[in-house]
């Protein structure tokens, strides 16, 4: 088996070999999700006004609002794979007091609606709403990646497989304890990899920058000042079609205000000149970097499993009570953040599966976790980082995050 392909902007070669009896034995361990297959999605934009629909789908949320006459209504929010949908329920027959308590208790529906539209948008009225107790595949329901599964997974194991032990031993034990969640997490709500699957995608993106940093022939700096050139020439792109287009002045691009922030970065980083970055620290503190967040987000489709390990002597009764939807930020996650999460679980797993590791790579490691958001403002543990693996997870997160955003 070989991927062979390239990333942020063609600079990146992606190639991987490994034997199909060793992509089989990888894909054994770690699975791809379940993906809907045999079936059309449905998109209300390619319905037209007065059609008749019956369709299962997710409900984000509910309002109960006032007519014009005073009388209720329901305003819904549905979503499935294709995005969001937008909808309502007249309060015929004293219907809205009849299925609002569904709406707290359930999150998936079997509804049956008439395609509206109105001043060019489309939406659902909805006549029947039925919930549906049986477990639902995510995917069906949520929007995801359209990477490979498959390839994905066996790029990541071979970038772990090349670490030393005992990082080795904790990388895949930890992905392996956790793989059912890993790999259809979202690495968001709303800004960058916000879908299923893009925690995976965003880990592995993080590794693909990382690693060509540290095998650069020109040294880790100047692999570093080739990508910001990379991202430059993009901005000075995106700014000169927005002048040809006469777009406002407040234009703003992906890469708005970033520059300067890469450069600063990049220069920290250059304090640790006589270093060579090291393998086993950054490749490691990239997979629990963001961890943490199938504990800060919630979503259909996510078990409990990660609260269960952190927390084994815990009354999570509460947690089992939850209605799972769209992603959405957990109530008690983001309480802590993933950042400090993300830190718990390494510590943790440490423990969990006896590993022996040197007091200075654990700090190092935690160091890395803590300081990946680079600035305080932008939710950083620490001040700055004070490592060059600080830095680089950092300037590789932050560059992953955006070139996403700008494809």
């Amino acid at each position: 088996m070989r991927i062979d392909s390239s990333y942020f902007f063609g600079q990146i070669p992606i190639d991987i070999q490994v034997s199909e009896d060793e992509a089989e034995q990888i894909i054994q361990r770690f699975p791809p999700p379940e993906l809907p297959s045999g079936q059309s999605t449905f998109q209300i934009d390619d319905q037209t006004a007065g059609n008749q629909v019956s369709q299962r789908l997710l409900l984000n949320d509910y309002e109960v609002r006032l007519t014009r006459t005073n009388k209720n209504f329901l305003r819904l929010s549905f979503s499935n794979n294709a995005g969001m949908i937008s909808a309502k329920m007249w309060d015929n027959q004293g219907i809205v007091n009849r299925v609002t308590p569904l709406l707290e208790q359930h999150a998936v529906f079997d509804i049956e609606a008439v395609v509206d539209e109105y001043n060019n948008q489309k939406s659902l009225t909805v006549n029947k709403l039925n919930p549906v107790e049986e477990t639902i595949n995510p995917f069906s329901l949520l929007p995801y990646t359209d990477e490979d599964f498959p390839n994905l997974t066996v790029e990541l194991y071979s970038y772990l497989d090349q670490l030393d032990e005992p990082y080795a031993t904790l990388a895949k034990e930890t992905l392996a304890l956790f793989w059912d969640d890993f790999r259809i997490a979202p690495a968001a709500k709303g800004h960058h990899h916000n879908y299923l699957g893009g925690l995976l995608k965003h880990t592995v993106g993080l590794m693909r920058i990382a690693r060509y940093i540290m095998n650069e022939d020109k040294g880790h700096i100047e692999a570093v000042i080739t990508l910001i050139q990379l991202v430059e020439k993009s901005y000075k792109k995106d700014l000169y079609l927005a002048y040809k287009n006469n777009e406002p002045i407040n234009y703003s691009s992906t890469w708005n205000q970033t520059i300067d922030h890469l450069y600063t970065m990049t220069k920290g980083a250059m304090a640790f000149n006589e270093q060579k970055p090291d393998y086993n620290l950054l490749i490691t503190s990239i997979l629990f970097h963001d961890l943490g967040k199938i504990l800060e987000y919630d979503h259909a489709g996510l078990s409990l499993k990660a609260f269960d390990v952190l927390f084994p002597t815990a009354n999570t009764e509460s947690l089992t009570e939850r209605k799972q939807a769209g992603i959405s930020m957990d109530p008690l996650g983001v309480m802590v953040g993933h950042i400090p999460y993300g830190f718990l679980l390494f510590s943790k797993l440490l423990e969990k599966f006896d590993l022996s590791l040197d007091i200075d790579a654990i700090h190092q490691i935690s160091h890395c976790i803590l300081c990946h958001h680079g600035l305080p403002e932008w939710g950083s543990a620490v001040k700055q980082p004070q490592t060059l693996e600080g830095y680089l997870i950092h300037i590789v997160d932050y560059l992953d995050s955006r070139y996403e955003n700008a494809k």
